[in-house]
């Protein structure tokens, strides 16, 4: 059964895009939870992420199609990269994340920043789509082959299933986030213990 989230929106916990797009699924009380249930749900989720929302009509109803079929693939690839599979991703999967990669056309593009020095960015050149889901599907890529993924990690929390790449100094995070599950984690522990001793 999937709940739907009533006009929440995706926890951005990842510290990484890659991994905020894995965590556009959840879980709340075993039951599976998606952010995503329309385009203007992905496009929202883009702009909260900083990609730039392509002017023009898009296909809401594809732009929804492939931000999902894209989360899908990038939860294979990285998950067959975390566990190091043999041979590591599959070749379907690493030529579907290709088929993102190469719709995303840009083109450098040199302007004044806010603060008036010159800067260089990319414009998008492709059709809406691509050019609102390839920064994404550049951030899988870039985290496949550049990231260290012994710093790669899911939740401890046994029903969190939200992903993180651990910037912290120690590299000791254990939960998405402290506020919500390490202190649910943590209270668990304490009314565990209490009731032990309660028995005795």
């Amino acid at each position: 059964m999937i709940l739907t989230a009533i006009k929440e929106e995706a926890p951005q916990v990842g510290d990484h895009l890659a991994m905020d797009l894995l965590n556009t699924e959840a879980r709340n009380d075993g039951a599976a939870v998606d952010y995503w249930h329309s385009g203007e749900e992905v496009r929202a989720w883009l702009a909260r992420q900083g990609v730039v929302v392509a002017h023009g009509q898009v296909d809401s109803a594809a732009l929804h199609a492939q931000a999902v079929a894209l989360r899908t693939l990038a939860r294979r690839l990285i998950a067959a990269r975390k566990d190091e599979e043999e041979g590591g991703a599959d070749d379907a999967d690493i030529a579907a994340l290709n088929a993102y990669l190469h719709a995303y056309l840009g083109a450098p593009h040199l302007a004044r920043g806010g603060d008036g020095k010159l800067a260089l960015t990319r414009t998008a050149r492709g059709d809406a789509i691509a050019s609102l889901l390839g920064p994404v599907a550049e951030a899988v890529a870039q985290l496949l082959v550049e990231g260290d993924f012994t710093l790669v990690r899911q939740c401890e929390h046994p029903d969190c299933i939200l992903w993180f790449y651990d910037r912290t100094k120690s590299h000791k995070r254990r939960w998405c986030s402290m506020a919500l599950c390490g202190n649910r984690y943590k209270a668990a522990q304490f009314r565990k213990k209490n009731s032990q001793q309660d028995s005795h």
